[in-house]
């Protein structure tokens, strides 16, 4: 008998759809709750899709539309602020030759959500959880809107400012501030750009930029702006896009590369916010009650990896709850095979932030040892572990790793 015949899915971003569908697939009826009264997930611009996400979409048969929504981006060429050419590093390749996509974040939650929808898992809007109660029988979890739900499990798939997460341990620690500033768009009608499917990556004198070309020319941009001390609440929202634009010139006038040309053509653009990560939460689980995705383990959009390490968690958490007989059981084996996992793919992101914008002498480091690095980790071992993860969805819960 599985550890659970009915769940509570709340969060309804990219981890919620992934979690229901592969709780589906186990036999187990899960209802998500989304937070949102509209249901978009309009939060970020673009991200990866890596092959390891993709091969897991795969398992649930659910990985059409989501690279459909996207374009392969197989590579990034790293530069530095004079143009340099620092090295090629891969973002993987699975057996047939499928390769990462970037999609906008938007597209990828519609695919994954109507995917859902289309499956019969009902999603309930405007329903954000405040409270829950743990009994030997199930647990019960409270709504801002009044209402309530009762299952056996309750998955918090609700990002990085988890409420599930704080609900099962109060004393959790709040996210970290990664010292970055971050904001992204769209750019057309321009020329001389990397060719389509092509990332570049800019190690810039004061500031980061990358940008991918898609398939028509218009660019999909990023910046990364350090800054040591966390921005108070509001305070970036009072910036207007015209003093990010003259900002901006201050921060890439001494870069060579395109940096400054596509964000003058990028009509509109979010003002700045500060990325946060997860990089090693205590407690994942209570008996009834457990956290996935960003709300356990939310590693730095450098790692390329958090939307793809959601999905991975969602199979790996349903072939447990599937296997193993009680929650409590099933959380513990997802949590003991999922953590080595994903904490050291945080701690990698982690370490390549603090190359994004160092002084002279660690520019003059950085750029002397990165190519090296770059040439033999090219086939490396760990950068396969990374990128060809597979989870077998046949196997026995206790054998997944």
């Amino acid at each position: 008998m599985s550890a659970a015949q009915t769940a509570l899915v709340v969060g309804g971003g990219i981890a919620g759809p992934a979690t229901a569908m592969a709780l589906a697939k186990a036999g187990i009826a899960a209802t998500v709750y989304e937070a949102r009264p509209d249901g978009t997930d309009d939060s970020g611009v673009m991200i990866t899709l890596a092959t390891n996400g993709i091969d897991a979409l795969r398992a649930l048969d659910a990985d059409g539309p989501a690279v459909a929504a996207g374009f392969p981006t197989p590579g990034i060429t790293l530069r530095n602020h004079a143009g340099k050419r620092l090295g090629v590093t891969s973002t993987g390749r699975l057996a047939d030759g499928t390769v990462s996509h970037t999609v906008r974040r938007a597209d990828l939650y519609r695919a994954l959500h109507d995917e859902a929808v289309a499956r019969g898992i009902t999603v309930l809007r405007g329903r954000r959880l405040i409270s829950a109660q743990e009994g030997s029988s199930g647990v019960r979890g409270v709504f801002d809107d009044g209402s309530s739900a009762e299952a056996d499990v309750l998955i918090g798939c609700d990002g990085i400012r988890s409420r599930t997460r704080t609900l099962i341990d109060p004393a959790a620690p709040p996210p970290q501030y990664s010292g970055l500033l971050t904001t992204g768009g769209y750019a057309s009608g321009l020329t001389g750009l990397a060719p389509p499917g092509e990332y570049e990556m800019i190690f810039g004198k004061r500031a980061f930029f990358g940008y991918a070309t898609a398939p028509g020319g218009q660019a999909w941009w990023f910046v990364n702006v350090p800054r040591p001390h966390e921005p108070g609440p509001g305070e970036l929202a009072g910036v207007s896009t015209a003093q990010w634009r003259e900002r901006f010139a201050g921060l890439y006038a001494q870069d060579a590369g395109p940096a400054l040309e596509i964000i003058g053509a990028t009509a509109d653009f979010a003002p700045l916010w500060p990325i946060h990560t997860m990089p090693r939460l205590p407690r994942w689980h209570s008996d009834r009650m457990v956290v996935i995705g960003d709300a356990a383990h939310a590693p730095s959009p450098t790692s390329g990896q958090g939307a793809s390490l959601s999905i991975e968690d969602a199979l790996v958490l349903a072939t447990c709850l599937r296997d193993l007989r009680t929650p409590a059981g099933a959380f513990a084996a997802f949590e003991r095979t999922r953590r080595p996992r994903v904490e050291k793919i945080v701690k990698a992101a982690a370490r390549m932030n603090s190359s994004k914008a160092p002084g002279p002498a660690g520019r003059f480091a950085r750029d002397l040892i990165l190519p090296v690095i770059l040439r033999a980790t090219a086939n490396a071992k760990s950068l396969r572990e990374v990128y060809e993860h597979h989870i077998d969805w046949d196997a026995t819960a206790g054998s997944l790793s």
